[in-house]
């Protein structure tokens, strides 16, 4: 679980945080994960992770201050793309509330020819783990 705070700014005019700002949070999530499970500056990479694709499932309302926790696994891992799922958790004490669910999707592109390529290797090792088998 990546824990993400909410901020004063996600909030919007109805008092709950907006829709766009939960694809935000995915990716915050994701690279965040990438960048301490593997110990590298993932922007230093040769090949660089680009979102094909996103959704989001809108369960639960969230809001400034809220604490929240994401969920991160692996639904698919390809050659080139690796399909993360996520949930997006509300923390209310020792419990959690869900909130939404969602997809997000890196296809892994040459940095100059925005060609796919392989995943990197540090970044296939760091989430094999959260592979669903």
């Amino acid at each position: 679980m990546w824990p993400m705070p909410t901020r004063w700014a996600d909030n919007d005019h109805y008092g709950h945080v907006n829709n766009v700002t939960y694809y935000s949070y995915f990716d915050t999530a994701v690279n965040g994960f990438l960048l301490a499970a593997t110990g590298t500056d993932i922007r230093d990479l040769h090949a660089i992770g680009v979102v094909a694709q996103t959704s989001c499932n809108f369960l639960g309302s969230i809001s400034f201050p809220d604490l929240l926790k994401v969920g991160i696994r692996v639904g698919r891992l390809g050659n080139s793309s690796i399909s993360y799922e996520l949930a997006i958790f509300r923390v209310d004490g020792d419990a959690l509330e869900l909130a939404a669910t969602g997809t997000f999707t890196h296809v892994y592109v040459d940095e100059v020819t925005r060609k796919p390529v392989p995943i990197p290797e540090v970044i296939r090792k760091a989430v094999e783990p959260l592979v669903v088998r």
